[in-house]
């Protein structure tokens, strides 16, 4: 099961927040579509995955994007991902 918690901070707040869930199982293969979705269902910008981010997604149970992970420009300190299926 797939139970992502994906949180858009500014100022150290949450303004918009979400809980993405899937049945299947979590696979680090499909992690950037877990993100795209989640960021999609925020109706936020998705950011640049790196090797990176996995690996502290895997080692922390969360990882944090920053503004310079996105392409676009975004109106917030950072996106935070826990995963709330441990």
């Amino acid at each position: 099961m797939v139970k992502l918690w994906l949180k858009v901070m500014k100022d150290d707040k949450i303004v918009k927040q979400f809980v993405y869930e899937s049945d299947e199982k979590f696979t680090y293969s499909k992690f950037a579509e877990y993100i795209s979705e989640g960021c999609y269902a925020l109706d936020e910008a998705t950011p640049l995955i790196l090797r990176h981010h996995i690996m502290n997604f895997a080692k922390f149970n969360g990882v944090r994007f920053l503004p310079s992970d996105f392409v676009e420009n975004v109106d917030f300190d950072r996106l935070q991902v826990d995963n709330l299926d441990l």
